[in-house]
């Protein structure tokens, strides 16, 4: 009885592996073809279409280039004084925005340097 389990495993085994041997035949046949189908010559040169539209290498999309004319800004020094411009401004009464504009940082640095002096009252 075990002897014909395993001999019937072994049939199973060798039955599976032409079917993988087949299967492996026909993707190569349609991944072969897979180019052609869309107007490429060589297989390099639809890898390298497949590859450009995918962002480039490992699936990361390029940078895109920096817009004609736009130059980004260059990040602020958040200096002490800076710290206590803001508290001065703050203390003026004006607005985060005002303040900076006036400082020459982002809106989002003016809350930090708030939040960090105890100027933001609890919601």
């Amino acid at each position: 009885m075990i002897t014909q389990k395993i001999q019937a495993l072994a049939a199973a085994k060798a039955k599976a592996a032409s079917l993988e041997k087949a299967i492996a035949a026909q993707l190569h046949k349609e991944l072969s073809a897979l180019p052609g189908q869309y107007g490429f010559d060589d297989v390099n040169a639809f890898v390298k279409a497949v590859k450009a539209a995918a962002g480039g290498k490992h699936g990361k999309k390029a940078k895109a280039a920096p817009k004609a004319g736009k130059k980004r800004r260059a990040r602020a020094v958040i200096t002490d004084d800076t710290r206590a411009q803001v508290k001065k401004l703050v203390e003026a009464g004006k607005t985060g925005a005002e303040i900076a504009k006036a400082v020459g940082i982002s809106l989002p640095s003016v809350h930090n340097i708030k939040k960090a002096l105890g100027l933001v009252g609890k919601k």
